[in-house]
């Protein structure tokens, strides 16, 4: 296979000015700094190197698979291949189609990617379709990505945790690769399940990131040999046999070269192409600053309106009126025999939901509202009517239970249909796709010995097939991926929803004997990992005292106050504050000291946003900490240039120039345990 070995960098300044002039307005439109601010010539090179040597050879695809026993790489050499398709998309990117046809079963694979012009990226997936009269021999071992990088011998993969309801949910992780293999794979099916389908391969001044876009089980197996890194992943399970007309994919891979001072300049520019080229637009914009309210489960038309008047009469500004779980029929919003029907109680809501969205949208507030579309309880209209589009699990606990199978395309077109429908009556703002389940069993009950992968793969091709047609039909409405918290956070969802939801593991207030009393403490380290790579989530808080509200902060937030004694100047200050600094969450992001939730440490992270000269500091001293001041070395500042700093607690200003800030570093003080620091910073002549 061809590799690329990469070299020491270059060029210290990053630019790169390639972009087209209608690239330019959107990204300035949008308030994100252009990419020739960001992207060096070495960067490109390598990234064109590495299309041009590898994911182009005609010797070595980057896909792999073995047909029948016998491996792609032995195989594809005698298929017939077409000469590979060139195609300009929008945005200078190019996209690249090539394809390979086993002359004797009619089995076709097909690999389409995308190079980005500006960005020194490139992404891919592979199609494997049966062309023939009948069903293939066995397909297996199914691999988006099978394919060598040149790197260092000190080379470390940085990856995260993913999220399961815990206090570890989303810690940065490091690897070393030498001699050292390392897999990983989520639990359950859902994606970002305790595992993190992201890596950084950091050579030290240089690396590669690499992504799989797959909302199901998905595996990564990384490791070096002679400074080469070998990169597997793909869909965990494949041994299947296509019947005609069949067709499966794998997960959408994105690659992403970058040079640099270390590894977290990497980070940023992995952030930087994040935002200009994955995250969805409404009206042609970013997400914005969004507080978002919640009145919890037992709902009703007349008490969702009387506290809407509530807090309008309050005067905090909320963005986002919040219907969770449980308008529909049913008591229990998990045991409902609406979950599977999705109409709305009509005792409860005699007039439908609209009444309350049309309330909220007079009242200058618009409307979230709450669905599970896959799972099916048993008494609901899926239950008694389609039982043959419904999966089963094996567990006791799950007998009333079922997942609607959305690899079923009559399945697909019913939930499809009558989604839409409900969402236009209801006229939500955000459409909440909630799943608290785990799908892998279920899938896996449903394969055939010669059919083990289908279920899933099908499945997700049908989620994303409904995402999709949500976002034709209702543009500028919010995708909101939910899974029991952030846990559908892979790059395939998040290109079409938001993740307003980062993990279930909030707060105490929330009435959940299993979180302990490190929750706050715990969330901190979720902004802390999960701001390593994506931009933009959202996370719910509704503690009242200023450390409380602090360790949540993010670019959308859930926030509330009790309504039967409600503290609205603590709820003032908490929206106050993130109205402050919610702008900070698209810049660059610069953790300040090593990640640590114990209780005697302090920890503290930077945005800033360099074109504007402006950015923010969070710190915290733990509970039990004893040190009463910490000084930060920041990062991404101009070392001639003055910066302000404004603590948001009070105090004045204070000023101190970019080389001081960078080499002694911001001197920050807390005079008592539990405390949390919150200051912005700007440019001053």
């Amino acid at each position: 296979m061809g590799i690329i070995r990469m070299g020491a960098p270059k060029m210290k300044i990053r630019r790169f000015a390639t972009l087209t002039a209608s690239w330019i307005a959107i990204l300035i439109m949008n308030g994100v700094a252009r990419a020739d601010e960001w992207v060096t010539q070495d960067e490109m090179s390598a990234k064109a190197q590495w299309v041009k040597h590898t994911l182009l050879s005609p010797e070595h695809p980057v896909v792999s698979f073995r047909y029948n026993g016998t491996s792609s790489e032995q195989l594809l050499a005698g298929w017939r291949k077409t000469p590979i398709e060139t195609q300009q998309l929008s945005d200078g990117r190019t996209q690249y189609v090539m394809r390979w046809t086993d002359p004797v079963t009619g089995l076709e694979v097909r690999v389409v990617a995308v190079e980005y012009g500006d960005y020194p990226a490139v992404e891919w997936t592979a199609y494997m379709r049966n062309g023939g009269a009948a069903a293939t021999p066995i397909l297996e071992e199914v691999r988006g990505i099978d394919s060598n990088f040149g790197i260092g011998k000190e080379t470390i993969l940085r990856t995260n945790q993913g999220d399961f309801y815990s206090p570890t949910g989303y810690e940065p992780l490091e690897f070393k690769l030498e001699n050292k293999p390392r897999g990983f794979q989520p639990s359950g099916g859902r994606p970002t399940d305790q595992a993190w389908p992201y890596f950084n391969l950091d050579s030290g001044g240089e690396g590669v990131f690499l992504a799989l876009g797959w909302p199901g089980q998905w595996q990564a197996q990384f490791a070096s040999e002679n400074n080469v890194a070998k990169v597997r992943g793909g869909q965990e399970t494949t041994h299947l046999s296509l019947q005609p007309g069949e067709e499966i994919r794998t997960p959408l891979v994105a690659v992403l070269f970058w040079k640099g001072e270390d590894w977290l300049v990497g980070q940023n520019l992995w952030r930087h192409w994040f935002v200009a080229h994955n995250m969805p637009r409404y009206n042609g914009r970013l997400p914005g600053k969004y507080t978002e309210i919640c009145m919890g489960l037992h709902q009703s038309a007349a008490g969702e309106k009387a506290a809407i008047d509530t807090y309008v009469k309050s005067g905090v500004a909320i963005n986002y009126w919040h219907m969770d779980a449980g308008w529909y029929e049913g008591s229990d919003w998990w045991a409902a025999k609406g979950v599977g029907t999705w109409t709305p109680d009509p005792i409860r809501f005699p007039h439908g939901i609209r009444e309350v969205s049309d309330y909220a949208h007079d009242r200058g507030m618009k409307l979230g509202l709450w669905y599970e579309p896959e799972r099916v309880y048993n008494g609901s209209f899926l239950w008694e009517s389609h039982p043959d589009w419904l999966l089963k699990w094996d567990d006791p606990g799950m007998k009333d239970l079922r997942l609607l199978n959305l690899g079923n395309p009559a399945a697909l077109r019913w939930l499809t249909d009558t989604l839409t429908q409900s969402i236009a009556q209801a006229g939500p703002d955000i459409y909440k796709q909630d799943f608290n389940v785990a799908p892998l069993k279920a899938w896996q009950n449903n394969d055939a010995p010669d059919r083990q992968g289908m279920t899933e793969n099908l499945y997700v091709q049908g989620l994303l097939e409904y995402w999709d047609a949500l976002r034709r039909r209702f543009p500028d409405m919010i995708i909101d991926s939910c899974a029991s918290g952030g846990r559908r956070f892979d790059l395939e969802s998040l290109r079409r929803a938001l993740s307003l939801c980062r993990s279930d593991y909030q707060a105490p207030s929330m009435g959940d004997p299993g979180m302990t009393a490190d929750v706050f403490d715990a969330n901190q380290g979720f902004t802390y990992g999960l701001s390593l790579w994506i931009p933009y989530f959202g996370t719910g808080e509704y503690a009242e005292d200023v450390y409380s509200a602090r360790s949540h902060l993010s670019a959308e937030m859930g926030v509330g106050t009790h309504l039967e004694r409600p503290d609205w100047n603590a709820l003032y200050r908490q929206v106050s504050d993130y109205c402050a600094v919610a702008d900070y969450f698209y810049g660059d992001y610069y953790p300040l000291t090593p990640y640590s939730r114990a209780a005697d440490a302090w920890i503290a992270w930077e945005f800033v946003r360099p074109e504007k000269g402006d950015g923010m500091i969070q710190a915290f001293r733990h509970e039990f900490s004893t040190a009463v001041e910490i000084r930060l070395k920041l990062r991404g500042l101009k070392a001639d240039v003055r910066y302000e700093f404004t603590n948001r607690d009070g105090g004045g200003t204070t000023a101190f120039s970019g080389k001081e800030l960078m080499e002694a570093g911001l001197p920050l003080t807390a005079a008592a345990p539990r405390t949390a620091l919150l200051l912005t910073f700007r440019e001053v002549k």
